[in-house]
């Protein structure tokens, strides 16, 4: 999906705000080499940076990468699927990225290489449960209208995801499922727009008719994400994790 980096900061600064738990997990050191996996416009690669780390970032979409750059940050264009590192980190780190790109496979294998041996893999991302709500009023409302949403994001299990982490070669130290009901300060309408503005688009949905659907999504949340002073709070579930590169994969 194509982002707007102007909407997500203003819809969506929750994100690395909240993954700050993540990079405390991570614990950068200074010197070390760390590869920040979807780094989107670059706020916790920042961090990383002021961490005394050299970083480089990458993300797959075009916008993103050049707010990432704005900061005076190395980050690159590149799909996370299809990394082309090899033994160059002490770290990677991903945050709120993993969900985006679908089959765990190639990315893991990736990691692996990209990494030193001995090397951390640390992150979070959407776990089983995310966003559950959402997900089912959004699919509800393009069925009603003759649409069909297209394929989930990937959302796994802490199980499902450790075993994906030891089948790729990595020694998992800690792998949970986090439950983050989280404000949406700006309301959900904004928020629909921004982090699912694709998936009604994917779905056949004309831009002048995206409004309406949106609308009607909100309509169907608003008894189960909304309290009585219409302060929407969305169900947010996230995967925390913590790993090392350990047996070839």
């Amino acid at each position: 999906m194509a982002w707007d980096a102007t909407a997500y900061a203003n819809h969506g600064g929750f994100v690395p705000a909240l993954g700050a738990a993540a990079l405390d997990l991570l614990a950068p050191k200074r010197g070390e080499a760390i590869l920040d996996l979807g780094c989107g416009d670059g706020v916790l690669t920042q961090r990383l940076v002021e961490a005394g780390a050299t970083v480089v970032g990458i993300d797959s979409d075009a916008a993103m990468i050049a707010a990432a750059r704005e900061k005076g940050l190395d980050a690159r264009l590149a799909d996370g699927r299809q990394l082309a590192f090899d033994g160059e980190f002490d770290a990677v780190f991903t945050n709120a990225a993993l969900h985006w790109m679908g089959n765990p496979r190639p990315v893991i294998a990736g990691v692996h290489r990209a990494l030193k041996p001995g090397g951390r893999f640390v992150g979070e991302f959407g776990g089983f449960g995310n966003l559950a709500a959402v997900r089912v009023a959004v699919r509800a409302v393009l069925a009603a209208r003759g649409y069909r949403a297209p394929d989930d994001n990937y959302y796994p299990t802490a199980e499902a995801f450790s075993a994906a982490l030891t089948a790729g070669g990595f020694a998992v130290h800690s792998c949970a499922i986090i439950a983050r009901p989280t404000p949406l300060t700006t309301g959900i309408s904004a928020w629909l727009q921004t982090f699912r503005g694709a998936t009604i688009d994917a779905a056949g949905v004309p831009p002048a008719k995206r409004a309406q659907v949106i609308e009607d999504v909100r309509a169907l949340l608003r008894p189960v994400l909304a309290d009585d002073d219409g302060n929407w709070t969305a169900d947010y579930v996230r995967l925390r994790f913590s790993a090392t590169r350990s047996e070839p994969a």
